[in-house]
């Protein structure tokens, strides 16, 4: 309450005041590891703390799962450090959890702003294993634009390539909310970012669905007026003509904010989304 009072008090952001009321107690940060040459090429890395009855049942030398999340923000913004609440969340449940800064517009366009996600991959398969990371189960996941980044490293392979790697390289995507499917294109800002209309379906990730993706999971509100929940059964119901691993799971009164501030402990209620989630991740 103390906190949450100094923040209203220096008027701070909501996710800062959101974040004022996050327990620091499951996790250990390790703030701005850099994977790149730009300022915004930092990744900070959440470790779980374990009981030591956690640790008697467990041997000391077991790796981690680990989660890679990819923030939204309309491919022009986000801080890493604004979603504590998910790094927490998710490594109460015992996965180290890495949260990546990339180049947003004007900064680059698509497709140059894949370049940072998969170069970010990249990095945690490397060295995750320093942390006690295991780098053969690493899950790719995000939020909104960060699911678009997710699921389009996960669909289409050209990106990866290029730090030799392919999606098969990782465990599973989790997708919130995420646009799959979403042209034509209304704004005058997003037609800027995705570039000409005859290339604009380069950006759509349904259109390189083969069926050989890593397990999918697909998490949309059935509330959401941002991104339209089509996106999600549009992109699923390809995936399953062609013989892939997806799974859907909706939530009736979720709006698009709701498909990842349901993570945060004050807003979390009864955790159907964490726990979709952990099941996602502990079964594969």
């Amino acid at each position: 309450m103390l906190a949450f009072l100094a923040c209203v008090s220096s008027a701070c952001t909501p996710v800062k005041v959101l974040n004022s009321l996050v327990p620091e107690t499951s996790y250990t940060l390790l703030s701005a590891k850099v994977y790149g040459t730009s300022n915004r090429e930092k990744l900070d890395i959440y470790l779980p703390k374990t009981s030591s009855k956690e640790n008697a049942a467990q041997s000391t030398n077991a790796l981690k799962k680990v989660v890679i999340f990819y923030y939204g923000g309309n491919w022009d913004s986000g801080e890493r450090a604004d979603y504590k609440f998910v790094g927490e969340a998710l490594s109460a449940q015992g996965f180290i959890v890495v949260i990546p800064d990339y180049r947003v517009y004007p900064q680059v366009l698509f497709p140059e702003f894949m370049a940072d996600p998969a170069s970010a991959a990249k990095w945690v398969k490397d060295n995750i294993s320093q942390y006690g990371g295991d780098a053969n189960r690493v899950f790719l996941a995000g939020h909104s634009a960060g699911a678009h980044i997710a699921v389009m490293l996960a669909l289409n392979a050209e990106y990866l390539a290029k730090q030799n790697l392919a999606p098969n390289d990782f465990a599973g995507v989790i997708g919130l909310a995420g646009p799959y499917d979403f042209l034509p294109l209304k704004s005058d800002r997003l037609k800027t970012i995705f570039g000409a209309e005859t290339e604009q379906w380069k950006s759509q990730p349904i259109n390189f669905v083969n069926g050989k993706n890593p397990p999918l999971l697909l998490a949309v509100g059935k509330k959401d007026g941002t991104v339209w929940p089509r996106n999600t059964y549009n992109l699923s119901k390809k995936i399953k003509e062609n013989n892939g691993l997806v799974e859907v799971s909706e939530y009736a009164n979720y709006g698009h904010i709701d498909m990842v501030a349901k993570l945060a402990k004050p807003l979390r209620g009864d955790g159907e989304l964490l726990k979709a989630m952990t099941v996602f991740i502990n079964s594969h």
